[in-house]
């Protein structure tokens, strides 16, 4: 049997004691192959739009052009690439105004090598990865003032829209899971968990799995 090729990794870090580290480490990792870097966001655009790599490694603080604007760009323009930003930042607007821009995971440089290969797979398989420090604190933060974000969002108007069983699914696509991993976990076939999936982001009115999982954990739908 074909062994599955490599996941093309793009990493765009400014420090580059940072970015060479984050390329030795990566190449090591016989899932993953670096196809290029950058030391600001505006290279890592104009390089992406040649290369077409899986998933871009995105630093949020960078000269020229910051990870946000390059990863809206990147995601805009090559849909099929995946972006994880990798940062020191965790304040939540540093959190959700990446992920509003477009990327499909979030991990702080705390990471171990264990856990960015975690984010590379599952958003290279079409999931969204959270580091579990920010995923815990966003899922306080959310639970505490659910109420008020009802009131104020309408969340509980778009969970009155869900059904139960899309309601699972929604909570264990923040949990980081991809559509084969639901369907295993919920003894359902791959397409149905991807028409869940259709039927989730169509009434929640957001345009991909990430934005779906941004909007479940902001109004405490999950």
């Amino acid at each position: 049997m074909n062994e599955p090729s490599p996941i093309k990794v793009f990493i765009a870090e400014d420090q580059e004691i940072a970015r060479i580290g984050l390329m030795t480490m990566l190449s090591r990792m016989p899932a993953v192959e670096v196809v290029g870097s950058a030391n600001n966001g505006q290279d890592a655009h104009r390089q992406c739009l040649s290369i077409k790599p899986d998933v871009v490694i995105m630093d949020l603080s960078m000269p020229v052009m910051n990870g946000v604007d390059a990863t809206e760009l990147i995601r805009k323009d090559l849909p099929e690439t995946r972006v994880v930003i990798m940062t020191t930042h965790d304040r939540d607007e540093d959190v959700f105004g990446a992920l509003g821009a477009g990327a499909d995971g979030y991990c702080l440089k705390t990471a171990t090598g264990e856990q960015l290969l975690a984010a590379i797979k599952t958003v290279a398989d079409g999931g969204a990865w959270l580091d579990p420090a920010i995923a815990n604190r966003v899922l306080r933060a959310s639970t505490t003032g659910a109420s008020s974000s009802a009131k104020k969002d309408g969340s509980a108007n778009d969970m009155a829209k869900l059904t139960e069983r899309e309601l699972e699914v929604l909570k264990l696509l923040v949990d980081g899971l991809n559509n084969q991993e639901m369907a295993s976990h919920l003894f359902l076939s791959l397409e149905t968990i991807k028409s869940h999936m259709r039927h989730i982001m169509e009434k929640l009115a957001v345009s991909d799995r990430t934005q779906a999982a941004v909007r479940a954990v902001r109004q405490g739908l999950v």
